[in-house]
């Protein structure tokens, strides 16, 4: 983790705190900040450089799958009956349940590689974590994901941990993903609050082949909760205050607040 201020990393970061969504709504609204983006409309409005975080939860739950993912891997009748979304997101990876879970996006339009990044990023979230005395650390090598892709787990995102995503005892703690269109960036990522993305495997079809089926359900010695770490779930504005301060002292600039009718009115 960086121990020290990074001044104007970033020129100007807004934060967005959109709370609970559905899955279409919450996946349509990062896509509508990656059009925002993309079409230069944010940096016009808000400055060369900036960047935006947004940070929301999902109502009801929901399950959402890798860009490039097959969607046959769900059972949307059992979904269904649970009252469970099943949306689509713009960015890689593997399915993920979305239940008490923090999530964040980040957009930039940047020079900085994606691995760059997805560790400054990171650096934030680590910071803010330590507000809730969860001590976590990058990953600090890569798993063979086409070998792993061929076991029983491969459908979930939180089966493996790779490169510089954050862990804690040894476990996976956030999952994250990226796309970068031309020179726009979007990452964004879980933070799972309770052990109920676990229930992943419960939402899947059965049986469907050997690397999608139901056997593909989170070990607990791959991944973690808040919950399982510290006895207790922070609230979504206790999370919120913690990475908002984080990227003050991180990167040495004032997060500036939006809503989402700042973005809507981009259009």
């Amino acid at each position: 983790m960086t121990d020290h201020c990074v001044p104007s990393v970033f020129p100007d970061v807004y934060v967005l705190q959109t709370g609970a969504g559905s899955g279409q709504w919450n996946m349509e609204f990062d896509a509508l900040l990656m059009r925002a983006f993309s079409e230069g409309l944010f940096e016009r409005r808000f400055g060369a450089g900036a960047v935006l975080w947004r940070f929301y939860t999902w109502k009801p739950s929901a399950v959402s799958l890798g860009y490039s993912q097959r969607a046959d891997v769900v059972d949307y009748q059992r979904c269904s009956d649970a009252g469970i979304d099943v949306v689509r997101r713009p960015t890689g990876g593997r399915a993920v349940f979305h239940a008490d879970e923090f999530t964040y996006s980040f957009l930039a339009r940047t020079e900085y590689s994606n691995a760059d990044v997805y560790r400054l990023i990171h650096d934030v979230l680590c910071t803010g974590l330590l507000d809730f005395s969860v001590h976590a650390v990058f990953c600090r090598s890569d798993p063979d994901f086409r070998q792993h892709y061929r076991t029983g787990h491969a459908a979930s995102c939180f089966s493996a941990s790779a490169r510089y995503e954050l862990q804690a005892d040894g476990r996976k703690l956030v999952g994250s993903a990226q796309r970068r269109t031309g020179g726009v960036l979007l990452q964004h990522g879980s933070l799972m609050l309770t052990e109920r993305y676990r229930r992943l495997h419960e939402l899947l079809v059965s049986g469907h082949s050997q690397t999608e089926s139901r056997q593909g359900s989170v070990p607990e010695e791959s991944s973690v909760s808040v919950r399982e770490l510290t006895g207790r779930v922070p609230s979504y504005d206790e999370l919120c205050r913690s990475m908002n301060g984080a990227v003050r002292r991180l990167w040495g600039v004032e997060p500036k607040a939006l809503d989402a009718r700042d973005i809507e009115s981009l259009f």
